[in-house]
């Protein structure tokens, strides 16, 4: 008989899926979604429709590695999507974020510092969202107004102190986990089993989410399969608008 082997690694797909699902609830239980909790204002995680259209998003807040394979591979499929861009790395790489636009991709914006928004005061706030404001305006002429916060975080303040600078939250309804490195299937798996019709596909182009890039042709096409189109996040709103 082989030996039980434990390790991540060597477990099934189903209980790698099952203990990655556990871990996230109960990660933002004791975090973003305990502060949630108890606010009333919410952000945009969907469009309700019976059209089979949905939003994938992407942000990016590190590195110059893997945003341009992720921009190749949508240009190769012809796909348009939404990127949330943080500040700093706006203007430490500006080539990319002029790239993005150039390739028509819609760009939000994910904040300055990559701290959760509801830990700070409006006035403080405020500043961060015009500081990424500014840097996105500044390298690729776009004013964006949609915005997706740092580790998705937010309480009443932070929604109000958005809209009051003219943005929209953006959430999404399904969460890739690529952010975690859990393995390209379970990428994969994760967006072609929960996706539905008006769903804001949560995916990362920063340089810590290693598999990305090689799960992203796999989704595409597997939505694309299903009978989906692929929009921005405003396509998608206005999509709503029209009901």
């Amino acid at each position: 008989m082989r030996p039980a082997v434990f390790g991540f690694y060597h477990m099934t797909r189903k209980a790698k899926l099952t203990i990655l699902t556990l871990a996230v609830t109960v990660f933002f239980t004791t975090g973003v979604v305990y502060v949630q909790a108890y606010h009333k204002l919410k952000p945009i995680f969907e469009v309700p429709t019976n059209k089979k259209i949905v939003a994938l998003t992407f942000d990016i807040s590190w590195g110059n590695t893997t945003p341009m394979p992720v921009i190749e591979i949508l240009k190769k499929e012809a796909v348009r999507c939404t990127f949330f861009l943080s500040g700093p790395w706006v203007r430490q790489y500006p080539d990319i974020p002029q790239r993005i636009k150039a390739d028509g991709h819609e760009i939000g914006s994910h904040g300055n510092r990559h701290v959760n928004l509801s830990t700070l005061s409006k006035a403080e706030i405020k500043k961060e969202i015009e500081e990424a404001h500014k840097a996105i305006q500044e390298v690729t002429g776009i004013e964006p107004n949609l915005i997706r916060t740092p580790n998705g975080d937010y309480n009443d303040t932070v929604i109000q102190t958005a809209e009051e600078c003219n943005y929209r939250v953006i959430q999404w309804s399904v969460d890739s986990l690529d952010w975690m490195n859990p393995g390209v299937d379970i990428i994969v798996e994760r967006v072609t089993k929960k996706v539905h019709p008006g769903a804001i596909i949560l995916m990362h182009a920063s340089d810590t989410c290693k598999q990305t890039t090689e799960a992203l042709p796999r989704i595409i096409q597997g939505l694309k399969r299903e009978g989906y189109e692929l929009v921005t996040v405003s396509e998608l709103l206005r999509e709503a608008e029209k009901h």
